[in-house]
């Protein structure tokens, strides 16, 4: 169980954290959450993007029930390192669409004293680690996996499967798009799939 940890002191290394799941779990909403409480407790706070996020706003950060709060987006991991030097808290929202730096980034940010929470993908719509996710994992302090509702059984949903016709790997999209399963749901669904194709 994941007890926030709020206790900061510049004298002492910071940690990571990092909050992962399916779509539609609210990794978004529980980030904006945690950002939300250290700026009301004075805290300095930044928070990034990557530039490919632009389905609710350019310049915020977007929950799917539209909790938002402003944020940096940024094109490469390194530029994070350079534009959160004065704050305390920082913030990375879909963390999965950033280049692998994104692991060494988070662990120097850490290493100053400051407190990263990441937010992210942990699977792919093929079910398999998406991108620096499982890195990032593997080095925070805390993981806190979160689920949505699978859309067909009712019960707890981990995957994200696609519903359009395409294997790119970014692929941005909504409830139209996309639909989170339960396992069983999920692997149902693609062995159908397969035996369509054949």
């Amino acid at each position: 169980m994941f007890i926030e940890n709020t206790f900061h002191d510049q004298s002492k290394t910071g940690w990571i954290e990092v909050i992962c799941g399916s779509m539609f779990s609210g990794k978004t909403e529980e980030l904006i959450r945690r950002l939300k409480r250290a700026e009301f407790a004075k805290q300095r706070v930044e928070i990034f993007k990557p530039t490919v996020d632009t389905r609710y706003a350019d310049r915020e950060v977007v929950s799917h029930n539209q909790n938002s709060i402003t944020s940096t987006p940024v094109e490469y991991s390194s530029s994070i390192l350079l534009l959160a030097d004065d704050c305390d808290v920082v913030g990375i929202d879909e963390a999965q669409f950033f280049d692998e730096g994104i692991v060494d980034v988070a662990n120097q940010l850490a290493n100053q004293g400051k407190r990263v929470i990441v937010a992210g993908l942990d699977m792919d719509f093929k079910g398999r680690p998406f991108g620096p996710m499982p890195n990032l994992m593997a080095t925070a302090e805390y993981v806190t996996k979160v689920h949505a509702i699978c859309v067909r059984t009712g019960g707890l949903a981990h995957y994200s499967h696609r519903k359009i016709d395409s294997e790119k790997l970014v692929e941005l999209g909504e409830t139209s798009e996309y639909e989170p399963l339960s396992r069983r749901a999920y692997w149902e669904e693609n062995n159908k799939i397969k035996v369509e194709k054949l």
